[in-house]
């Protein structure tokens, strides 16, 4: 009967050293890795400006548009027009096209769409998690295609990596 009380009492032990490591210890995992401080509440995006040579008149929209939807979809800051607890703002400092992989004819085989852009972020509760930095991206396309005929898809894809690295360098511990 001793033996019995004891293997009781062991089980009870177990079970309840269990409970307090399950609910003593918890992690938050997010699938966009986003590492946000609970003292950030919104985000702000001002206008990208286009200061590239030259200009794909929809670039500067789609970019800050781009970064708008993916820390609204990625994290749960709010969005506000101005002033934001994270503030976005920058300008696009490249578009640019170059021949790629050479064809035996000295032809070009692929061309290469490539956008650059520098991203300045402003943390008003840190400081010094203040940052300033160059992206880019790039799409390579068939040579044989018109870049006018491409060019919209391209955008939306070279858009769509510039916001992963922006959003990845604002939120993500590496």
């Amino acid at each position: 009967m001793n033996r019995n009380i004891t293997r009781y009492i062991m089980m009870a032990v177990s079970v309840l050293a269990l409970c307090v490591i399950n609910f003593g210890c918890t992690i938050s995992i997010t699938m966009s890795g986003a590492s946000i401080p609970e003292n950030l509440n919104t985000f702000s995006v001002q206008y990208i400006n286009n200061r590239a040579p030259l200009i794909n008149p929809e670039l500067s929209q789609k970019l800050t548009e781009g970064l708008k939807d993916r820390i609204q979809n990625e994290s749960r800051l709010a969005l506000v027009v101005d002033d934001g607890d994270i503030d976005f703002s920058g300008n696009i400092t490249g578009y640019s096209t170059q021949p790629m992989a050479m064809k035996a004819d000295a032809e070009s085989a692929e061309t290469r769409l490539t956008v650059a852009v520098k991203i300045r972020c402003r943390n008003s509760k840190d400081p010094k998690k203040d940052w300033e930095q160059s992206f880019s991206a790039y799409k390579d396309y068939p040579s044989e295609n018109n870049l006018a005929d491409v060019e919209n898809e391209l955008v939306e894809e070279i858009v769509e990596q510039l916001t992963e690295n922006i959003f990845n360098k604002a939120f993500a511990d590496w």
